[in-house]
């Protein structure tokens, strides 16, 4: 599991850390981008899976669509469970 994190960790700085905050305490980059540790305030981190394995899709061109593998969105979605505020 602790690999699994790390493999979630590294997707979430090098594909989203250009705007989102990716930890437990940095800021994120573009003001409208949300913090993924607050991300479970606002719903369950798990409902990601079907978004990120259909490619999320925004109302705004920042945001690249990404395609992942079925191991990358489950490492992704366990690392962001890792970082949640309470």
């Amino acid at each position: 599991m602790p690999d699994e994190i790390e493999l979630g960790r590294q997707l979430a700085v090098e594909n989203c850390g250009a705007c989102h905050a990716t930890g437990t305490e940095d800021a994120s980059t573009l003001a409208a981008a949300p913090a993924f540790r607050d991300l479970g305030q606002r719903y369950p981190v798990s409902h990601l899976e079907e978004a990120l394995a259909e490619g999320i899709v925004t109302g705004h061109d920042a945001m690249p669509e990404i395609e992942w593998d079925t191991d990358q969105i489950i490492a992704f979605i366990a690392y962001l469970e890792t970082i949640q505020t309470q």
